[in-house]
């Protein structure tokens, strides 16, 4: 009950961070995609189930309030959780390499997929100016932030799992 509180409570206080705080911080119209760092650490840190269902809430929060068609944006989120729950297997917490490579991929791949869905199909074959103007300042800025919140996330599932542990053992 204690993980579902965190998640839904991380989700919550990560997207109204997203819309609001750095909204207003942002450079050049552009600020950091947090409810992809979370899908994606959920992703890795707990396994593909969990990404997917916080990457579906993820979604769907920013469906209702920003999204021009309602699943679009928890699809796509829930394929980053999902995709990153793959990689739990090989995710060991001291290691920060992997898990910034995959926020930096999902980030990369999400934008792709934006553009593709949401401009190429308009007509608009401006790639290059939306890759060096909005993806890559998206992605720099992203993983620069990522590594503080991952951090947090990481500290926070570790002792939730240790919490989770010592509750199992009573019951043992």
């Amino acid at each position: 009950m204690r993980r579902k509180i965190f998640i839904a409570v991380t989700i919550i206080i990560c997207f109204l961070l997203q819309s609001t705080v750095f909204q207003r911080l942002s450079f050049v119209s552009i600020s950091p995609n947090l409810l992809i760092v979370v899908t994606a650490a959920f992703g890795f840190m707990r396994g593909r189930k969990e990404g997917l269902f916080v990457g579906f809430f993820c979604g769907l929060l920013m469906d209702v309030f920003f999204g021009p068609v309602l699943g679009i944006y928890a699809l796509l989120y829930m394929y980053v959780g999902f995709i990153n729950g793959i990689f739990k297997k090989i995710f060991y917490p001291e290691d920060v390499k992997l898990p910034i490579f995959l926020m930096a991929v999902s980030d990369l791949s999400f934008n792709i997929i934006i553009y593709f869905g949401m401009f190429l199909f308009r007509g608009r074959f401006e790639f290059g100016y939306y890759f060096v103007h909005v993806m890559i300042p998206e992605l720099v800025y992203t993983m620069i932030v990522a590594v503080v919140i991952y951090f947090i996330l990481l500290k926070i599932n570790q002792k939730l799992e240790e919490i989770e542990k010592r509750s199992a053992k009573k019951f043992v």
